[in-house]
């Protein structure tokens, strides 16, 4: 196939030896098949800024840190450089979160760099060495369901416990081997203590999660691991290990309407966004 333009320094450097094929096309990337070696890998080209349908939302950026002041300026004034410094960021959080994860043992494809917006990582397969598949494209039994929901909860904990939220947490960012989920897609990953959006953010990642699996064993749907980790995680006692429940008695004060009715007006809009990725998906397939 014809070689990206993005993807032409790599193989002219003898990081990628050949391009086999497209592997999908998504809001703020395009994912292609590659051999490095002996190694069938993926790289993915970080599509330009004015062609992503994903926008860097401030409620992203908030709290990631520049350590060079100028840079820090020029990202603030929206010159050129500043957008080329704010889009260089961008796409190092993913690979930054993903080193950072998996050392902590989340379940991501193996990062090996990120070099001139191409990130080369792990393809995760299946038992056949196939392309493992989505987990919208997969029919799960009630046990299976279970388990793997079980298992994305202890990774958003890990998560958690590293100071990352994902962000954009859905059944279209995990793929499923015959291990179970794979998490992917880092690049909005926000700072849990920096961002002040970031616990609506993991209230949605771990409630979208609920309400995929929920599906298959409608017993989940009653669970509120969301709130149950973030007040652990507020009082300073989430750990990796820390055994969940599922419950949380929600408290009996007040509540704040205006906070109330902004962050159902945020779910309103994301939920939105998020059919029409759905339907997107579904063009693709079809």
């Amino acid at each position: 196939m014809k070689i990206p333009k993005r993807i032409q320094p790599l193989i002219e450097d003898g990081l990628i030896d050949e391009v086999l094929r497209q592997l999908m096309s998504g809001k703020e990337a395009t994912v292609y098949v590659v051999r490095c070696g002996t190694e069938i890998r993926c790289a993915k080209v970080y599509k330009e800024a004015g062609k992503r349908s994903f926008k860097q939302a401030v409620q992203y950026r908030e709290g990631r840190k520049v350590r060079n002041s100028r840079r820090s300026r020029a990202m603030e004034k929206g010159s050129k450089f500043g957008r080329d410094e704010q889009e260089d960021l961008w796409q190092s959080a993913e690979i930054d979160a993903m080193f950072r994860l998996a050392e902590a043992g989340v379940r991501v494809p193996v990062p090996y760099g990120c070099f001139d917006g191409v990130l080369i990582m792990e393809l995760v397969t299946d038992d056949n060495g196939e392309v493992a598949p989505r987990l919208n494209d997969v029919v799960l039994t009630a046990e299976q369901a279970r388990r793997d929901h079980d298992a994305i909860i202890k990774d958003v904990v890990r998560m958690l416990c590293e100071g990352l939220v994902h962000g954009d947490l859905s059944e279209f960012n995990v793929l499923v081997d015959s291990n179970g989920p794979v998490i992917i897609d880092f690049p909005q990953a926000v700072d849990a203590a920096a961002n002040n959006n970031a616990e609506w953010m993991f209230e949605r990642d771990v409630n979208n999660m609920r309400n995929y699996y929920g599906m298959f064993d409608p017993d989940l749907l009653e669970t509120k691991y969301a709130k149950e980790i973030w007040a652990l995680f507020e009082a300073g006692k989430l750990t990796p290990h820390t055994e969940l429940t599922g419950h949380f008695e929600e408290p009996t004060e007040e509540a704040d309407v205006d906070s109330v009715l902004q962050e159902i007006k945020e779910a309103f809009e994301e939920e939105q966004d998020r059919l029409a990725r759905i339907n997107s998906a579904n063009e693709e397939d079809n």
